[in-house]
């Protein structure tokens, strides 16, 4: 197994050392593995897809004007 190093905010820190029962390195890892698999399932699920990376831009360019003018940010 490969090691890591992780640099965390000094509060974070704080809080994890009033709390050494728990093997934070096993928190670490279980949540570096639920990211990683969530990963894997959007490659999976993009593999097929046409869209293009200016196509998702575009799409998500109009999503934010939408957004932005429900909310009365613009006209």
């Amino acid at each position: 197994m490969t090691n890591m190093t992780l640099a965390v905010p000094e509060d974070l820190h704080e809080i994890m050392r009033k709390h050494n029962e728990i093997k934070w390195s096993e928190i670490a890892r279980q949540a570096l593995w639920d990211h990683a698999r969530k990963l894997e399932l959007m490659d999976k699920l993009l593999a097929k897809s046409k869209l293009t990376e200016e196509d998702a831009e575009r799409i998500g360019h109009k999503i934010k004007q939408g957004i932005a003018k429900r909310h009365g940010l613009v006209k």
